[in-house]
């Protein structure tokens, strides 16, 4: 038998608290205002405005459906932490209703604030491994039986969830629920992908030698030098290449426009970096 881990203790410890936030952020600020949510939990809210069912025990019955349906597609640790999190969620979930306010009419607040609880629940759950169940599952079965992205599958349940809640919650309701959706997006890119956006560059210098001495001493960087040739003039070039935060790109530039003005500089956004042991500033 497998000895759990401290690392998956953190792990589950953080989705856990992710899944209370979560939790919170539905029944603080969504339900009380009569906002929806895309996905399962979107589902979840408008049985409760209808039939006023718990949205912890509707939310765990979804899910779990879901996940006798589609857990072959994914790994036994994303399905045990996905598991965790729907029971988590759920409980929190039945716990925690009824314990929000109506803002006194200010929709756009309630919405802005149920977008930064949620995303933050949900990229905690997501940065520790697992998934929320519900979009996620049904966008993994459409990847496998419809050849759709996951991004693509997500999409499309929310879209129709949110658009079918319209006929419950108004247009205007719907449309507030939509900047909820797109706020906790946003905030959970920031913490799976981190905050500080990581940029490549690529230096194309006649003085590369200057450039990295300056570089490694003032920025603290390390620099990969490439051995470039050039297409035209047949020259052999030292191509630099670094990845630095997004709010370094100012001092960067500074430092190759003062030894070189005439650089050729490239700058490429980063999706990801993979390597054991990198972290960046």
């Amino acid at each position: 038998m497998n000895r759990v881990t401290a690392k998956e203790i953190n792990e589950i410890i953080l989705i856990i608290i992710g899944s209370f936030i979560f939790a919170f952020g539905i029944n603080y600020f969504a339900i009380p205002n009569r906002l929806s949510e895309g996905g399962i939990i979107g589902i979840t809210v408008v049985t409760y405005y209808l039939f006023e069912w718990s949205p912890g025990i509707v939310n765990f019955v979804l899910n779990a459906i879901l996940v006798a349906v589609g857990y072959k597609l994914f790994s036994k640790q994303v399905i045990v932490y996905t598991i965790i999190s729907i029971v988590a969620s759920s409980i929190f979930l039945h716990l925690t209703v009824d314990v929000g306010e109506y803002l006194n009419g200010d929709t756009l607040l309630a919405a802005l604030f149920a977008g930064v609880t949620i995303g933050i629940g949900l990229g905690l759950i997501f940065r520790a491994g697992g998934t929320s169940g519900g979009s996620a599952i049904i966008a993994q079965v459409a990847n496998q039986r419809l050849g759709w992205g996951i991004g693509k599958g997500v999409l499309v349940v929310d879209i129709i969830v949110i658009a079918g809640s319209v006929f419950i919650i108004g247009q205007e309701k719907a449309m507030y629920t939509l900047i909820s959706v797109y706020v906790g997006a946003k905030i959970i890119d920031i913490i799976v992908e981190g905050a500080n956006e990581k940029t490549a560059v690529m230096i194309i210098s006649s003085y590369p030698g200057e450039v990295l001495d300056q570089v490694t001493n003032k920025m603290a960087r390390g620099i990969t030098v490439l051995e470039g040739r050039g297409g035209y003039t047949k020259a052999n070039k030292e191509v630099l290449y670094l990845v630095i935060n997004k709010q370094e790109i100012v001092q960067l530039k500074k430092i190759v426009q003062d030894i070189d003005p005439n650089a050729y500089v490239t700058v490429h956004t980063v999706q990801e970096i993979f390597r054991k042991g990198y972290k960046g500033a």
